[in-house]
């Protein structure tokens, strides 16, 4: 079914790392020198890949990161085979990425195809920006960083910059379709019915049995479905939450590309800002102090507003470039209204699939208090269920917020 593993495939471990990276040391542009001490620790908290933090002994700040494509789902184990091939997606995209947004993309020193794994810069000097939000870390940069990085990566690789045959040809080159599969099924079919790897929590099965017999949810739902599976409007990262963004006070990078495949601009947009609305939710309860969750979700819900503004304004460069014969300033306003529209509709898949379906996150599953939980998971539910139905009557970004933030909790029940 996949393409065969090279005969010299083997996954390392920390025994083997080191000794893999010292012969390869000529390909890392002189970050280690011949023969050095090294020490390496395995740090993948992923689904899917092993990650290898190295560094030399007598200076930390010599280091690399190498991530290794596994055969299989991490997460389930060699029952559930995943083609190894997907490191390559992964190192394309990110060739991409930084080719357009350098400041905002790491550095890849190299990828190899026998091995499956990509060596590039580490990110020691951040963190998972998830892991801060939940913190209540407040990033002031993040805003204009990730959407001058949206509208650079989204913008120049689609039909609007490259050439009718470039287009194409990139489209082949990413086409992705066991990572898209995994998308299809977790995000916009499996959290809809009953199947055995939904993983919510059973103290919120009401509303869950509830958003699976809703019908005019499954129909919107099958609506941003096919529009994830048929429009190639530019190549996407495909798994952009807070997850697969690492950030300092000062940097933001992007990393973990692996699902990046041509597809529609709004699920990328969207995966942020749902990411950001599931923090929102889980600081209903994370921050008991009524002043401080209201100032740290006012940064959240600027966040999502600034973002979209910058996102529009270094659009504006893409625009400039367009024939306004063949896409007039009307078609062109007509184009961003679809795409806020996709970013609310995906967004909200993106955040139901974390409380219903496989591989939630831990700003709502790691809230270890039973009630406090089920509130945040019952927002985030109806937060996404409202920007999913009422995304065709948003004409600003400003528009989404408020739907967004006029959602309550239905937990606890009321008879």
């Amino acid at each position: 079914m996949f393409k065969e593993l090279p005969p010299n495939y083997r996954p390392l471990e920390e025994s083997t790392v080191i000794d893999y990276v010292r012969s390869q040391a000529d390909r890392l542009n002189g970050v280690f020198r011949t023969g050095e001490p090294l020490e390496a620790v395995e740090v993948g908290d992923g689904n899917l890949n092993l990650v290898f933090k190295i560094w030399a002994q007598d200076d930390p700040e010599r280091t690399v990161v190498i991530k290794q494509a596994l055969p299989y789902v991490r997460l389930v184990g060699e029952s559930w085979p995943m083609p190894a091939d997907r490191a390559r997606i992964e190192a394309q995209a990110l060739d991409v990425e930084y080719r357009y947004c350098p400041q905002h993309t790491p550095r890849v020193y190299y990828f190899d195809p026998e091995m499956y794994l990509i060596v590039m810069q580490n990110l020691n000097h951040h963190i998972v920006m998830r892991k801060g939000l939940i913190q209540g870390i407040k990033y002031p940069h993040f805003a204009e960083h990730i959407g001058v990085f949206l509208a650079k990566t989204l913008g120049m690789t689609s039909d609007l910059v490259l050439d009718y045959r470039t287009k194409k040809e990139e489209v082949a080159r990413f086409i992705n379709p066991e990572l898209c599969k995994i998308t299809e099924d977790l995000v916009f079919t499996e959290p809809y019915r009953k199947t055995e790897r939904n993983a919510y929590h059973k103290e919120i099965e009401p509303q869950v049995l509830a958003f699976q017999a809703d019908e005019a949810l499954h129909v919107e739902m099958a609506k941003m479905k096919e529009k994830f599976m048929t429009h190639a409007q530019a190549l996407i990262h495909g798994d952009l939450h807070t997850g697969s963004i690492m950030v300092n006070e000062t940097e933001t990078f992007v990393i973990d590309p692996e699902f990046a495949f041509y597809g529609p601009m709004g699920f990328d947009i969207g995966a942020v800002i749902g990411n950001l609305f599931l923090s929102y939710a889980s600081h209903e309860v994370r921050s008991p102090d009524p002043e401080k969750r209201a100032d740290f979700r006012r940064y959240l819900t600027d966040t999502v507003i600034d973002l979209w503004h910058v996102f529009e304004r270094e659009f504006q460069a893409i625009w400039d470039q367009v024939d306004p014969m063949d896409m007039p300033k009307g078609y062109q306003e007509d184009y961003m209204l679809r795409v806020l529209h996709d970013t609310a509709g995906m967004g909200a898949a993106k955040m139901m699939r974390r409380i219903i379906g496989l591989a939630g996150v831990e700003d709502i599953r790691g809230i270890e208090d039973v009630e406090e939980r089920s509130i945040a998971a019952s927002l985030a539910l109806n937060i996404g269920r409202a920007l999913l139905l009422e995304r065709e009557q948003m004409r600003t970004i400003e528009d989404l917020v408020e739907v967004a933030t006029a959602c309550k909790p239905t937990y606890p029940w009321t008879d």
